[in-house]
């Protein structure tokens, strides 16, 4: 019987072109305090850590108390200017495909000029890692897959993958596609598990996708404990006794030991809780620890 740690700590391989990443990336979705000083405090901080993939997007900023669509990546451009250094430190992502009152566009025209506006205001020459924030249904997978592969021959984007997609929307894609998706991004926590049961994560095994996983800890819900099942709560607490940290770096630590080796997006805009939970990297679960997880968070027994 194997019931050992499954926490895998290790770096992550993204893609084809030798990107490595840590377990832990920093999400950008609530970067929107417009002090420099502070932003430039909260990144050094994730990167000092070893969240080295940065996750932004251009709608990042168009809630969350930011200034609109573009502002995270805005913010984040500021951010390296000022500090061009750190630009070196981290696999840099970001997503594009949103366009707020339609609400998704994905034709070439606008998938291109979006691309390059989040060049421009990210102030980079090139997108490590691009992903499609979510489907567009009414462009064709060719013809994205076509805008995406020219983005990638002149150089603009290294990698691509695709966030809140079904398994059959990102089959369609790579169909069309010369090269690997690199990633996808569901959701994922101890309290939304849906990546474990509509075969996204089967998918990612398959392939060879890594996962990046949104909402870790449920918009919050699972550290503050609000509109969560009290026995999901019950067996965090206790496995954040018996491990000697909170119920929040042991729900890190669940999304980390799935073997499709996801990578877990922390949005804190506090340094010192990017420190403290990076201490979901040395924490044991075992396959009875996150089972235990599953059955509290879906309220009933496995069969």
């Amino acid at each position: 019987m194997d019931d050992g740690n499954l926490i895998d700590a290790k770096p992550r391989r993204i893609g084809s072109l030798d990107l490595t990443v840590g377990p832990l990336g920093f999400g950008c979705w609530r970067f929107t305090n417009n002090d420099i000083a502070a932003s430039t405090a909260v990144l050094e901080a994730a990167l000092d850590n070893g969240y080295t993939l940065v996750d932004n997007a251009d709608v990042y900023g168009f809630d969350w108390g930011g200034d609109g669509f573009g502002h995270a990546e805005e913010l984040l451009g500021k951010v390296l200017a000022q500090n061009p250094g750190l630009r070196d430190r981290m696999v840099l992502a970001s997503k594009g495909g949103i366009l707020p009152g339609i609400p998704y566009d994905q034709s070439d025209a606008y998938l291109r000029a979006a691309c390059e506006a989040s060049l421009r205001r990210m102030q980079v020459d090139t997108i490590d890692l691009y992903q499609i924030h979510r489907p567009d249904m009414f462009t064709h997978p060719a013809q994205l897959a076509a805008t995406l592969t020219g983005l990638r021959e002149l150089g603009k984007i290294r990698e691509v993958g695709v966030s809140n997609f079904t398994v059959a929307q990102t089959d369609a894609l790579q169909a069309h596609l010369d090269f690997p998706l690199a990633t996808d991004q569901p959701e994922f926590s101890a309290a939304h598990l849906v990546p474990l049961r509509d075969g996204t994560f089967d998918r990612c095994m398959r392939e060879g996708t890594v996962p990046l996983a949104w909402s870790v800890l449920g918009g919050g819900r699972l550290a503050d404990g609000g509109d969560v099942r009290p026995e999901l709560l019950s067996v965090l607490d206790r496995l954040g006794e018996r491990e000697g940290v909170d119920r929040a770096t042991i729900a890190v630590a669940f999304v980390l030991a799935h073997p499709a080796r996801p990578v877990a997006l922390v949005g804190t805009q506090r340094p010192a809780r990017l420190a403290a939970l990076k201490a979901a990297l040395t924490v044991t679960l075992t396959r009875s620890d996150c089972y235990d997880i599953v059955e509290a968070s879906e309220g009933q027994p496995l069969p």
